[in-house]
């Protein structure tokens, strides 16, 4: 089975990079066009040149992608299934394993929000989303390939509680898959010049704002579940609760950050760009709660494996 979660791998790995791609030619409206040069004697050859355009490639390019990213899901959830099989505990014990299926939940949850909206404004669907939310998903998986041992290994003794371990680090893993969507609209958000709406090709500034506020929506009790049990399972194997490690304080301090958005958003009705800053500076918290607290902080969390 540990062979079969490496070709699902490097698989997803792959379809990741071609929805990139499609989603990326989307965005653009590109397509080929064949100019003929000029000479004396009348036309000369052809040559190709891609440029972009009100028509081409992007309706095509949209469909590819979504089919890619599915096909990236489908292959995480059978890399998940058969590492889960190899290594008889949930595969999200390592850096390795935790990269992979971070970027599986981005996948999901991108997935979930283009159905959605794709539903909603048929003739400007979120597929434009994806050229941001897809290289993410690539990027993790480029870097769990290049960086983090894919061996299996024993577990070390505070990750020894099948139970915690499935539930805990999941409900971090879901919360961190939705908030990264909510990242990929903001930035989206501020391209689209909020309001002035700049580009005819992405989602309409409104509708960004919505998916950023509604992934947050589904990510801040995730990751405020995943602290409660994170701070149960601390009990159990440390004797206490709460003991202000860098990764119990770095993931309350980006906790808090959303909280902030939502308490701006709601009670002060911020939204648009004073938003969108936010939630790419509590986005910028989740990337320093997973990757510099758990490579180059030491801690009670430093078990990268690595």
């Amino acid at each position: 089975m540990e062979s079969l979660s490496q070709t699902a791998f490097w698989l997803a790995l792959a379809a990741s990079g071609v929805a990139t791609t499609a989603y990326w030619v989307h965005l653009l409206g590109l397509r080929i066009v064949v100019r003929r040069l000029a000479t004396d004697t009348g036309e000369g050859p052809g040559l190709p040149a891609v440029e972009t355009g009100s028509s081409g490639w992007a309706g095509p390019a949209a469909r590819a992608g979504s089919f890619a990213l599915w096909a990236t899901l489908a292959l995480l959830i059978l890399w998940a299934a058969a590492r889960w099989n190899a290594v008889g505990h949930a595969p999200w014990s390592n850096m390795y394993e935790f990269t992979t299926a971070f970027a599986g939940a981005i996948a999901a949850f991108y997935a979930a929000f283009e159905r959605i909206y794709a539903r909603r404004n048929p003739r400007r669907p979120a597929s434009a989303l994806g050229a941001l939310a897809m290289p993410v998903v690539l990027t993790m998986l480029i870097v769990a390939a290049a960086f983090f041992p894919a061996g299996v290994r024993p577990l070390v003794p505070a990750l020894q509680n099948a139970d915690l371990l499935a539930i805990h680090v999941a409900a971090m893993i879901l919360a961190y898959g939705a908030l990264s969507v909510s990242f990929a609209a903001a930035v989206l958000y501020l391209a689209q010049g909020g309001p002035a709406n700049r580009f005819p090709r992405l989602p309409r500034a409104g509708t960004l704002d919505d998916i950023a506020y509604r992934s947050v929506m589904v990510g801040f009790p995730l990751l405020a579940a995943g602290i409660a049990l994170g701070a149960y399972w601390a009990d159990t194997a440390w004797g206490r609760y709460w003991g202000w490690d860098p990764k119990e304080t770095s993931a309350l301090v980006t906790w808090l950050i959303y909280g902030v958005y939502l308490h701006l958003r709601g009670l002060r009705n911020w939204n648009g760009t004073r938003s969108a800053w936010i939630l790419i500076a509590a986005f910028a918290a989740v990337m320093f709660t997973y990757f510099v607290v758990n490579l180059w902080v030491s801690g009670l969390h430093s078990y990268a494996g690595v």
